[in-house]
């Protein structure tokens, strides 16, 4: 089976990731996307994301009932900080029989140079990279891509939780049940940061 995984912090998971997921799903680059969720990102500070398995459960959330996507928290079982190169590793072994790609947009590909181990993902993985504007696709490390033409929404995670912070309507911007969810748990209501 041909796994797309879609790492991310989805904090929260917002339209704009699911729309890129299934997307690519439908298109049938990959047989299943798994969103592969970080408990701790290298590039981010931890202090700004809400705790793991609140964003796991807002991702099963947003895809219950979706066939194609499936929501990951092998990343919770691994040393942190999350480190793709190790967790690729890890799946590998534990789904021997699955061919793994990596999703990620046009300017995530433009650094993926500075990843831990980055030459094993380039040499040994298919990229399947999603458009973002102001980020062309060109490919100077000579990696294995794919890419997808999916539709783009503007949507900032950064942005839903300055909403929220500022007792602002996130509809539309999410799944009704992941609105409901941040709602009745009173998540996101601390969070400090300004939109960017």
């Amino acid at each position: 089976m041909k796994i797309g995984l879609f790492f991310g912090s989805f904090n929260p998971i917002h339209h704009g990731h699911l729309i890129i997921a299934n997307h690519i799903a439908m298109t049938g680059f990959v047989d299943e996307v798994w969103f592969v969720v970080s408990p701790q990102n290298p590039f981010k500070k931890a202090n700004t994301l809400l705790n793991e398995n609140h964003r796991y459960h807002l991702v099963q959330l947003a895809i219950e009932g979706e066939k194609k996507l499936r929501a990951s928290n092998i990343e919770f079982k691994l040393p942190k900080p999350s480190y793709t190169v190790n967790t690729l590793a890890y799946l590998k072994e534990k789904y021997p029989s699955h061919v793994f790609s990596i999703i990620m947009g046009s300017d995530g590909f433009q650094n993926i140079d500075k990843w831990f181990n980055a030459d094993i993902i380039l040499k040994d993985y298919q990229i399947i990279i999603y458009k973002r504007p102001g980020f062309e696709i060109s490919n100077p490390f000579n990696a294995n891509i794919l890419v997808a033409e999916a539709p783009l929404l503007e949507i900032s995670s950064t942005h839903i939780r300055y909403l929220i912070k500022n007792g602002l309507s996130i509809r539309y911007l999410v799944p009704d049940t992941v609105a409901e969810e941040i709602r009745n748990q009173h998540y996101y209501i601390s969070s400090l940061e300004n939109p960017t």
